[in-house]
């Protein structure tokens, strides 16, 4: 079945950086919006960036915007996220999933998650 694994999160300090890479099965997945979401226990699962077919269009959410940077390689079938000047607060288990607007808010479309990739900055 279609699946993604992502890799790359470690522990850093503020301010230092990370980069994200989200391996899809195969260029199936990589045909929709693809996205990034991150998860602190007890809350739930938040929209971080998305990036559509062509790397033309992205959309952050506010509190990472001008930071992270998303981008593609569809001949790879891999997403990235580049993590710069991260803050303790950006602490998360970061997921990738196709991603899907409904209303004003993105979502995970795959029907299930992978196993993330834990991102932990120290203050």
């Amino acid at each position: 079945q279609a699946h993604v694994v992502e890799s790359g999160g470690g522990l850093v300090q503020t301010g230092g950086s990370l980069r994200l890479s989200c391996a899809a099965s195969g260029p199936i997945i990589m045909r929709h919006i693809m996205g990034w979401f991150r998860q602190v226990p007890g809350k739930e699962r938040e929209f971080v960036a998305c990036i559509d077919y062509s790397g033309s269009s992205t959309y952050y959410t506010d509190s990472v915007k001008d930071r992270f940077t998303i981008s593609r390689d569809n001949a790879n079938n891999t997403v990235y996220l580049q993590m710069n000047s991260l803050k303790p607060e950006d602490t998360a288990v970061y997921y990738c999933s196709p991603t899907e607007m409904y209303g004003s808010n993105w979502y995970g479309t795959m029907g299930y998650w992978g196993q993330g990739t834990q991102v932990t900055v120290s203050s």
